[in-house]
C-alpha cells in the first residue's frame, strides 16, 4: 500500500476530487495548509500598502492506495492540477505499513 500527499492549489480541489471519484478513488484526507517553495511567497495591496505574504495558502491531500492504484492516482493528480504554473504543487509518495478500519478492524489493503 502507499500513501500519496499531494499539495495542490485550492482551485483545483474539486476537479482533483471529482476526476479520482471517476477513477474509482473515493477516499482522501484533505487539509488546509500554508508554505513556500520556488514560489517564494508574493505580496499584496491592503488599504494602499504593500504586504508580503511568506507563506502561500494550499490544499494537502491524503490518499491510502494499493500499489496497483499508485500510479492511477498520481496520474489524475497530475493531469488535473497542473496549470504550467510556478505554484502547482507537490506530490508525496510513501511506503504505508499498515491500515485499519476502526469500525470493522479490518486491515490491509482491505481497510483501504
Amino acid at each position: 500500500m502507499k500513501k500519496i500527499e499531494a499539495v495542490i492549489r485550492h482551485f483545483k480541489l474539486e476537479d482533483v476530487k471529482n476526476a479520482l471519484a471517476e477513477q474509482g478513488i473515493h477516499g482522501m484526507t484533505v487539509a488546509e495548509v500554508r508554505g513556500f517553495g520556488r514560489q517564494k511567497g508574493h505580496s499584496e495591496m491592503y488599504r494602499g500598502t504593500e504586504y508580503a505574504i511568506d507563506f502561500v495558502p494550499k490544499v494537502k491531500l491524503e490518499i491510502a492506495c494499493t500499489d496497483e492504484n499508485m500510479q492511477l492516482v498520481i496520474d489524475t493528480v497530475l493531469q488535473v492540477a497542473q496549470t504550467g504554473n510556478i505554484g502547482d504543487g507537490k506530490i508525496f509518495v510513501t511506503e504505508l505499513q499498515d491500515a485499519i478500519r476502526i469500525r470493522t478492524g479490518e486491515m490491509g489493503e482491505d481497510a483501504v
